[in-house]
């Protein structure tokens, strides 16, 4: 497993003709390639800690989204790219998921991307539409539990965080869902505001129209904490399923190889950009709940995802299709 400390980085730098490359950077442009589609809550959290960076390093941040293939486009451009320091990945929960879900990816992204910082959490919320009976989560599993195998619920998209979550949490709970995907959060809150569907398991910021026009209640998050702008919501980690923590999120990579000392750098430049006033004030009204950790802390964190995640996906036989 990975384990990247700064000591080492910092040690594996000193030894290496990168510490020159290293002292200068940045000199010029950096390039962040996004994984997403411009507008969406990745895109725009890149580009708001993306804009507090240049600030910070003293340098443009050009961002560049490069969407398809599950996020597959975006790592290959990345690791095509110059291992100098100045391109860098915004990647999500494919860098866990596709390993599991796709043959022939050519590359193993454990060895070939070396984690900067997460950048953020998006929180995802269990809600229904507006006439279905239950009030609370606990009401809500009691429902599943009478009529087994007839209640809808949607995320975005096969095989995605949302679906995972909804997988786990059937599993606890001892219930069977009708699992519907959808392309992306929008049109799921789209079906339950128009009452198509039961139930969704999408983001916070996705959820928000469908709530806000009374057309869909929250019952539960799938955040080990509450969210602090729903703070109302209680996490399902207090309502029986102590330690269920999956979420959306998003982070910053580079291709190994990529000068240890410019990762460190990097990461406590984001870790300031994340922690800003003003960053938070712009991502807060999208659910989203900043981080900027350290490599190691995001190394960590990606190990126990990582074996939750391919879990869930053997055992309850997800695909992308």
């Amino acid at each position: 497993m990975l384990r990247i400390t700064r000591r080492a980085l910092l040690g594996s730098a000193l030894a290496t003709p990168a510490l020159a490359q290293s002292d200068l950077w940045p000199n010029r442009p950096i390039r962040l390639i996004v994984a997403f589609a411009a507008g969406g809550a990745a895109d725009t959290a890149a580009r708001t800690v993306g804009q507090k960076l240049q600030e910070i390093i003293g340098q443009s941040v050009i961002i560049e989204n490069r969407t398809g293939g599950n996020a597959v486009i975006a790592a290959n451009a990345t690791l095509q790219s110059p291992r100098d320091g100045y391109t860098f990945l915004v990647d999500a929960a494919n860098q866990l998921t596709n390993p599991p879900l796709m043959k022939d990816l050519g590359f193993d992204y454990r060895t070939a991307f070396l984690p900067v910082s997460q950048v953020c959490l998006f929180p995802q919320v269990i809600a229904v539409k507006q006439d279905f009976p239950a009030r609370t989560i606990e009401e809500f599993i009691a429902a599943a539990k009478a009529r087994p195998a007839t209640i809808s619920y949607g995320t975005p998209p096969a095989a995605g965080m949302g679906h995972l979550a909804g997988e786990m949490f059937q599993k606890l709970a001892g219930i069977r869902l009708i699992h519907t995907p959808y392309r992306g959060g929008a049109d799921a809150a789209r079906d339950i505001t128009a009452g198509v569907i039961d139930a969704v398991l999408i983001t916070t910021n996705s959820i928000r129209p469908p709530v806000q026009s009374g057309k869909a209640r929250m019952l539960a998050v799938t955040s080990l904490n509450r969210v602090p702008s729903i703070p109302e919501v209680p996490p399902l980690a207090e309502k029986g399923f102590p330690g269920f923590d999956m979420n959306d999120w998003n982070g910053v990579f580079a291709a190994a190889g990529t000068p240890t000392g410019i990762v460190v750098r990097l990461a406590e430049a984001l870790g300031q950009a994340c922690r800003d006033a003003g960053v938070k004030q712009r991502m807060d009204p999208l659910g989203a709940v900043m981080s900027g950790s350290s490599p190691e802390e995001f190394a960590r964190w990606l190990d126990g995802q990582r074996m939750i995640c391919e879990q869930v996906i053997r055992e309850a036989g997800i695909t992308l299709g």
